[in-house]
């Protein structure tokens, strides 16, 4: 008699409903075929960015497939069919998030470490102006620090410096932020709409 696991979507402890892909175990090896790969890939990173958005987590390291114990054990391991992701695999998923803009190396001139983009910077430009609009905090000068730890949690708690940067950027060439030096480093100044 032959044991045949069905594929089943999977709650995890964080509460992340992981999908049924999940189950087969040739979704944590790298497919032979270019097509069934290119399909396995598309499926890796719309688990890796909604896990990523589930869990507000910015970076994924391949060492994140070396080791246990990791934000990242939920989805880069299987116990229940006894699989992982390997590290070559991610690291070739890593790349080619890259390649569509879906993520970036970080820091720039390596490749085992990426910023995920479960937003853009363009929405991120967007959550950091719609932060400092509904906050009153318009032509203030604010701090990177009071964005990225503000004294009430918001959606920019924790966003990293680069992705913060890259927002800034963005409503810059806009009109809508301005970077200030400030006595502990970088600061910006958030303006109603273009100037």
């Amino acid at each position: 008699m032959t044991n045949v696991m069905s594929l089943s979507t999977h709650t995890t402890a964080s509460g992340f409903l992981l999908p049924s892909i999940h189950s087969a175990p040739p979704f944590f090896t790298q497919q032979p075929n270019p097509g069934t790969q290119a399909i396995a890939i598309e499926q890796w990173t719309r688990l890796i960015l909604t896990y990523a958005r589930h869990r507000r987590l910015f970076v994924l390291r391949v060492e994140d497939a070396e080791t246990t114990g990791n934000d990242w054990d939920e989805i880069l391991r299987n116990e229940r069919i006894n699989r992982k992701l390997l590290p070559p695999y991610l690291s070739h998923i890593l790349s080619a998030m890259v390649a569509k803009d879906l993520a970036v190396y970080e820091p720039p001139r390596q490749t085992r470490s990426v910023l995920l983009y479960w937003r853009s910077p363009d929405e991120w430009a967007e959550t950091l102006h719609s932060w400092a609009t509904a906050t009153g905090q318009l032509n203030t000068i604010l701090t990177f620090y009071d964005i990225t730890d503000p004294p009430i949690e918001s959606e920019l708690t924790g966003i990293p410096i680069p992705l913060l940067r890259k927002a800034i950027s963005i409503l810059g060439k806009t009109g809508r932020a301005q970077m200030i030096g400030v006595a502990d480093g970088e600061g910006v100044r958030l303006f109603a709409g273009g100037r």
